[in-house]
């Protein structure tokens, strides 16, 4: 009965990945960040910025694109 919406993203247990809290450290080394740390096996990241959501993602050619 208690089904996630169809069109979210679900992790395993079935869930709305909005709903599931991870956490974990990226280093920041000479104030840079390894884009393979900062995105791990995903391809897409949700930035909050102050009242902004921003997302960055990997495109199919490997680049970083950033929208609001």
């Amino acid at each position: 009965m208690n089904e996630p919406p169809k069109n979210e993203p679900h992790n395993e247990a079935g869930t709305s990945a909005d709903t599931v809290s991870s956490h974990r450290a990226v280093k920041i080394r000479n104030g840079k960040i390894d884009s393979a740390e900062l995105f791990g096996s995903t391809r897409q990241l949700v930035i909050l910025h102050g009242e902004d959501t921003y997302t960055l993602r990997i495109t199919a050619q490997n680049k970083l694109i950033l929208t609001k």
